[in-house]
């Protein structure tokens, strides 16, 4: 496969992924804002998807229809919903020989949703979740479509590796900064903000099932770090995206493919032999920036022995 098609095909997922993960995490932040309007603010979540500077993000945090707005639709901000969307086309229209027709539909009816010049108007007069939740439907229908679609040879490899990347990112990025905000108090039982938490990730209904005990902090920790049955959690990510680049394996690039198996591999092998214990014996902060610095390392190894070169 051309490193063009690859790299297009790798960032339109990235992109997809993202996008996904920031409508899901709008929705259950405004439902979490209207249960606590005097106290929530809205700077975990800024701190995650924009690259506002401390005085603008101070400025909104108490505005959640501002914080809507800026991030779905605002042209403004490079990581809007809006922009996020735009990249993804223009990578898909790049290879759509690569891609199915149902699939470029799918994501061509997404990006025209989000572009609808009525859709800044009704997050700020209607019902903000109910348009979320529209938008989020066309990225289940875009996640659908792909698996049902899409020929099971080097671009799914490509798709999945962006999407597994991304999200291994993200869950450990939110987790940090939802920590952060409660000081690493494993100890702390906070039920509406661990349920909210959960929610945000679709973890929730899995937690209930999971532990009887009720909301723990370590517990949440264990479920999105460490779960191997969670598909959002950073194990089944690392697991899913070593799975995916195994199948690149061949003898044209043979130096490239060894050097970023032996970095997946030491991200998966970090994290499927850690345990809360030792997670909290080093520090839930200096353990997520690690996984994180290690699966934007695997990023740039890509980066370079896969679409720079190939």
């Amino acid at each position: 496969m051309l490193s063009r098609v690859a790299d297009s095909l790798y960032w339109m997922s990235r992109y997809m992924e993202r996008s996904d993960g920031i409508l899901r995490m709008l929705k259950i932040n405004y439902a979490s804002s209207q249960d606590d309007i005097n106290e929530f603010s809205w700077k975990p979540v800024l701190h995650i998807f924009t690259y506002l500077e401390e005085e603008q993000a101070n400025a909104i945090e108490h505005h959640s229809r501002a914080v809507l707005q800026y991030m779905v639709t605002d042209k403004e901000n490079p990581n809007s919903v809006l922009n996020i969307l735009t990249k993804a086309r223009e990578n898909a229209r790049s290879v759509q020989d690569n891609i199915t027709k149902e699939l470029w539909q799918c994501l061509n009816d997404f990006y025209h949703a989000v572009r609808d010049e009525q859709l800044v108007q009704w997050l700020h007069k209607e019902d903000p979740v109910t348009i979320l939740d529209t938008l989020i439907k066309h990225g289940l229908l875009y996640y659908g479509t792909a698996d049902i679609t899409m020929s099971r040879g080097e671009g799914y490899a490509f798709l999945n590796i962006g999407k597994f990347l991304e999200r291994g990112v993200q869950s450990a990025d939110i987790l940090d900064v939802k920590f952060s905000d409660r000081d690493f108090d494993f100890t702390k039982t906070d039920t509406t903000y661990w349920k909210y938490l959960l929610l945000s990730i679709s973890g929730y209904e899995l937690y209930l099932k999971t532990y009887r005990s009720g909301f723990e902090a370590k517990n949440v920790v264990e479920q999105i770090v460490l779960d191997e049955n969670f598909p959002r959690s950073v194990n089944y990510s690392v697991q899913r995206l070593y799975t995916y680049f195994e199948r690149l394996k061949n003898q044209k690039n043979a130096e490239g493919f060894q050097k970023i198996e032996f970095l997946i591999g030491k991200i998966r092998s970090r994290v499927k032999y850690s345990t809360v214990e030792t997670i909290m014996h080093q520090g839930l902060h200096a353990y997520l920036t690690g996984i994180r610095e290690e699966l934007y390392e695997v990023a740039n190894a890509l980066d370079q022995y896969y679409f720079a070169y190939l």
